[in-house]
Parts: C-alpha cells; sequence; structure tokens
C-alpha cells in the first residue's frame, strides 16, 4: 500500500517534484495504460489544492475520449481542435488559460470551472493523450504548474 501525502508547505516546485517522484513510483514497471492513468489521475486530484477536476483524456482515431479523472462527471469526446483540450491536442502545445471564459470555443463540462492548464503528452511525435486540470478561481495556474505537469507527462510518455 502507497501512502502519498503532499506537505502542504511547500513550495510549487518542490510539490511538483514530490507528485512526479509519487507518479514514477506507482508506475514504474506497470504497462497497463488505464491503471497507470487512473492512479496519477488520483494523485492529482490530491495533490493539487484548488482544482474542481483533474485527469486525461485519450486521443483516439483523431478525437479525445475521457480518460480516468478526480472530479465530477465530463465531456466523453472533444474534437481536437475544439475547446482548451482540442487545442492543446491540435497544437501539441501546453494551453495554461487564465480565464476559460475569455477562450474562443471553450467547452463548459463544468460550468465552476474558470481557469485551465492542459499538457499534451506525446510521443513518437504525436499526441497520444492530454492531461487536463481545471480549477474555480481565475489565474490558479501559472508558470511552476505548467513545468510540473510538462515533467509528469513527459514521465507518463511512455507507461499509458
Amino acid at each position: 500500500m502507497f501512502d502519498f501525502t503532499p506537505d502542504p508547505s511547500l513550495a510549487k516546485p518542490d510539490l511538483y517534484r514530490e507528485l512526479v517522484g509519487a507518479a514514477d513510483a506507482l508506475t514504474a514497471g506497470e504497462s497497463d495504460a488505464v491503471a497507470n492513468m487512473a492512479n496519477v489521475a488520483a494523485l492529482l486530484g490530491e495533490y493539487l489544492p484548488d482544482c474542481n477536476w483533474a485527469g486525461f483524456y485519450r486521443m483516439v482515431d483523431g478525437e479525445l475520449v475521457l480518460g480516468p479523472f478526480a472530479g465530477r462527471p465530463a465531456c466523453i469526446r472533444i474534437p481536437a481542435g475544439v475547446g482548451v483540450c482540442g487545442a492543446a491536442a491540435k497544437t501539441g502545445e501546453t494551453q495554461l488559460v487564465k480565464d476559460v471564459h475569455a477562450f474562443p470555443g471553450h467547452i463548459a463540462c463544468d460550468a465552476r470551472s474558470r481557469s485551465e492548464l492542459v499538457v499534451p503528452i506525446c510521443r513518437g511525435g504525436k499526441v497520444i493523450a492530454v492531461i487536463d486540470l481545471d480549477s474555480p478561481d481565475l489565474a490558479r495556474f501559472d508558470s511552476d504548474d505548467r513545468a510540473g505537469i510538462e515533467a509528469l507527462g513527459r514521465l507518463l510518455a511512455d507507461r499509458i
């Protein structure tokens, strides 16, 4: 049994180092992508305060399909290029959105969400999934969050 309890007094870079270390410990040697995404979604829910949704969308036949997550029920399918997740999937670039209501084409799966961070996970030059974080707070995510979740995405690229 694992016990990964984040220290709330840690600075964000240190918190993300611990999060990536916990994800590494949980996913190392496990070949099942869904199991790995499920455990990491649970870690995201534990480690990141002020998030109302944290999880994965998987790229399946050119569109994003809901994967494991922590939060309220969500949109099941998102076309590439639509919304924040779709933009990350289409461009292969992280989307850090301080106010989702100002983002063209934003998809409101949860009306409480006000800011969002979406990081594409790439393998072989192709987006295979995205990590999606939503918050009810405006401008919840910053460059430390971006760097931390991008590091997590790099770790998971060959594990999901």
